[in-house]
């Protein structure tokens, strides 16, 4: 049985803020905690957007770079005042001892964490469906619908894997929210919802105390509504932490920030006439399926116009070995039975963990077998290896991770890539499956082509950010993703904002 939904809500904020950034005069921040209304309340009942709230967030210090914000952590990330589920039943008594290193981070920085954000089961999904709290409704609503009552709005479907952590910045619930990103669960949400959504380079975000799903993919990201504020709490939780096996070493922290300077000196060199001159951006035509909406190309067509406009060079470029990241999942074994999972796995197995995740664990434990080992899992590692080369060899700016990262530049290279982040608009969330969950009118091929946007990305390990360009057809948000070298998150950050003007 289905544990029954938390619905309490007790801190909400969305507060007024600003941001000085590059030459502009430095100006304090206005953050305000808006009590719990009977609104809010309900709102969240609606969005299903938190399923554990906290009653009295509290703060380390009030004098810290990130105080009085609001943030909500999705529920894979521990936290010792709030349990952390994973939205899964397996979990759904558990209670950290102790709070994740980026949670620890934010606390001290003087951030107020109201509660944990609803998501797929252990971060497996693509629309925040697979939940035994329930879907996540995405809290966005059309110009033409903005006067319906909540309840008789049309359900979109909010995103996945972190469509908690998007839903409740989009609904003001507070002003940023921490998620994770395998291959796009950030991303995808950020798109679906409007707002703005940062996977930073892998290793830069301490994952000591994040639930994992895949090590070598998974990053702590950030959602909020501005550029600017995601920037401020990624400035405060890009340490390195000794914990975290997979943290990025110090000395390769240097060397990306002192490639980051120089290549923000010349790409905007000609900032003071407001020229984007010195950079280069490269359009991958590997990233326009046939599936992709045609209102989708319109918008990011609109970006690359301005872009060019203002001084850009627009470069298309190929990245040829995308077409087989998709193809890095492993299909079931001839005769092997799905529907009885417990045939593999013992009951608390099957009665645990929901559809998806058993599935997941079967095909993953299926790849690592004496018969699919060759096949399927040294086969990805080559394909990943493949990926990593197609990036580097499109960027202008050396990768760190290669021994000799200055033999491998092209001179005819890119700062960044510039593609749609998602193939459509959100799906619906039009029905109920036979176990009592709901399901999107996202087709199944849907669902696993949307995975071609973000997941290259996530195999290379490089910052990708999603900024909101405008709105489909059916008046609903759409996403643009910037990607970068390794290490080049503030140069992604500085394209985003230049985008984000833009719209």
């Amino acid at each position: 049985m289905r544990p029954p939904l938390r619905r309490q809500v007790c801190v909400l904020g969305p507060s007024t803020r600003y941001l000085a950034s590059g030459n502009a005069p430095n100006i304090i921040s206005h953050r305000r905690i808006i009590s719990t209304t009977q609104d809010t309340q309900h709102l969240n009942t609606t969005v299903n957007a938190l399923v554990h709230v906290s009653k009295t967030p509290r703060t380390s210090r009030h004098d810290g770079a990130l105080n009085g914000m609001t943030l909500a952590i999705k529920d894979n990330i521990c936290t010792a005042s709030l349990p952390t589920t994973c939205a899964s039943a397996m979990l759904a008594e558990y209670t950290s001892p102790f709070d994740a290193t980026t949670v620890g981070l934010l606390r001290h920085a003087g951030a107020q964490i109201i509660g944990k954000a609803n998501c797929d089961e252990f971060g497996m999904g693509s629309l925040n469906v697979n939940s035994i709290h329930g879907p996540v409704v995405n809290p966005y609503q059309p110009a033409h619908a903005r006067d319906v009552p909540w309840t008789d709005r049309e359900r979109r479907s909010a995103g996945g894997s972190s469509g908690g952590s998007a839903a409740s910045v989009a609904a003001g619930m507070c002003t940023a929210a921490l998620g994770t990103d395998t291959g796009g669960s950030v991303r995808l949400p950020a798109s679906y919802c409007g707002i703005v959504g940062l996977k930073p380079s892998y290793g830069l975000i301490s994952r000591w105390g994040v639930i994992s799903f895949a090590d070598s993919l998974d990053c702590v990201g950030v959602l909020s509504k501005s550029v600017d504020t995601v920037k401020e709490v990624f400035d405060v939780i890009s340490v390195y932490d000794v914990r975290d096996p997979t943290a990025a070493s110090p000395e390769l922290r240097k060397m990306a920030s002192s490639i980051v300077g120089s290549c923000l000196t010349q790409v905007f060199s000609s900032v003071r006439t407001n020229g984007l001159g010195g950079l280069r951006i490269g359009i991958p035509q590997e990233y326009f399926p046939l599936e992709l909406d045609s209102s989708i190309t319109s918008s990011l067509r609109t970006i690359i116009r301005s872009l060019r406009d203002a001084g850009a060079s627009i470069r298309p470029v190929s990245l040829p070995a995308m077409q087989y990241a998709l193809s890095l999942r492993v299909p079931p074994p001839s005769g092997a039975s799905r529907s009885k999972p417990s045939n593999v796995y013992a009951h608390s197995r099957s009665a645990g963990f929901g559809r998806e995740v058993q599935k997941r664990i079967l095909l993953g434990t299926y790849a690592l077998t004496a018969d699919a080992f060759d096949n399927y899992f040294l086969q990805a590692q080559r394909v990943r290896a493949r990926i990593k080369a197609d990036f580097n060899s499109v960027f202008r700016h050396p990768c760190v991770h290669l021994t000799h990262p200055e033999s491998f530049v092209p001179p005819d290279g890119v700062d960044v890539l510039l593609h749609p982040s998602a193939i459509r608009t959100a799906p619906r969330l039009a029905g109920k499956q036979d176990d009592g969950g709901e399901w999107c009118d996202a087709s199944s091929t849907d669902e696993y082509l949307q995975d071609v946007m973000t997941v290259p990305a996530s195999l290379a390990g490089l910052p990708a950010l999603t900024v909101p360009v405008g709105l489909g057809e059916d008046g609903w948000p759409v996403g643009v993703s910037i990607v970068g070298q390794w290490g080049m998150d503030e140069l992604v950050l500085r394209i985003g904002r230049v985008v984000e003007g833009i719209r």
